[in-house]
């Protein structure tokens, strides 16, 4: 059951490898909770068995005050195994192994609201300013090219990992990205940036990178794609280099995008498009960032904010 359900996220609902893992951990997670005190001691071993039939809403109860309790989870990650197992379910119910729903009932948890953490326009401008100079050093292009790419375009991590050459198009000026779901989308690229991918595509050729003619656009020195750890360690030495503080991930960069354009005016069904998301309520997490600073504006600016500071 459980490979059939794997089976049918990764073939129908195209769910990345890293979300595939994450979702069958959970449930074997789920399933060893249910089986803890039912065996089946046929041939002299001791096997857990599990039947989905008998599993109740309490059960996904008392896994949820278990996690928070000996586990000390947080609600966010809590909330992502609930819904590993409800989809679970969901599935056992649409292929009939289930008739009814045992955990319609249940809702996910409270989470305490976490604005996104990005870095300051100022800081972000002194960043670029230093990397503007191009070099003739293929990995010091390719990891500026890759801070600069990110920043310019909000792109995730997954997906800048899955990027080919191909996928630039009209001067370097428009790339194709593929996202969740495996859901395509444009997204245009400032001439800044379209003039350092040229200088680093031809640090490729002249430099005899590719050897092997593999077409993703970020390579090792050997010619080999680049993988996520690679990608998130090159990311955080340039922000700890630069001195940000906090978190320092590619996700960093993807969140500062959004920032600085909401903070410049541009609409935010716009930067829902550019950035990918299904739903605008998700992008609209980033109107408290800006809400942030026009708060932090007038307390700096507004003659009654600074007459309550000087009484």
């Amino acid at each position: 059951m459980l490979e059939s359900f794997l089976s049918y996220l990764q073939v129908e609902r195209r769910y990345s490898p890293l979300t595939l893992r994450a979702y069958e951990e959970d449930l074997r997670q789920f399933i060893a909770f249910c089986c803890a005190d039912t065996t089946d001691s046929s041939e002299g071993e001791l096997t857990p068995t599990f039947d989905p039939t008998l599993v109740e809403g309490n059960d996904l109860r008392a896994w949820i005050v278990s996690l928070s309790g000996s586990q000390h989870l947080s609600a966010r990650s809590i909330n992502r195994k609930i819904s590993a197992v409800k989809s679970f379910f969901r599935y056992l119910r649409r292929v009939q192994i289930l008739h009814t729903d045992p955990f319609r009932a249940i809702t996910a948890l409270k989470s305490p609201h976490r604005l996104p953490a990005f870095v300051e326009e100022s800081r972000m401008n002194q960043i670029v300013h230093a990397l503007a100079t191009p070099t003739e050093t293929f990995t010091i292009e390719r990891d500026t090219l890759l801070f600069l790419l990110l920043y310019a375009t909000g792109i995730r991590l997954s997906e800048v990992v899955a990027l080919h050459r191909d996928d630039l198009s009209d001067g370097n000026t428009l790339l194709k990205v593929r996202g969740k779901g495996d859901k395509e989308r444009v997204v245009p690229i400032i001439t800044p940036v379209a003039a350092r991918i040229t200088h680093y595509t031809a640090l490729i050729h002249r430099q005899n990178i590719c050897k092997n003619e593999n077409y993703s656009l970020f390579l090792t020195q050997e010619g080999e794609p680049l993988g996520r750890t690679a990608i998130y360690r090159i990311i955080h030495t340039l922000l700890r280099g630069a001195g940000v503080q906090g978190k320092s991930s590619p996700h960093v960069l993807r969140h500062t995008f959004a920032t600085h354009l909401l903070n410049h005016g541009v609409d935010i069904r716009v930067i829902q498009e550019l950035l990918g998301h299904a739903s605008l309520e998700t992008t609209q997490i980033y109107t408290h960032n800006s809400i942030e600073k026009l708060k932090e504006i007038y307390q700096h600016a507004h003659p009654r904010a600074l007459k309550d500071k000087e009484d």
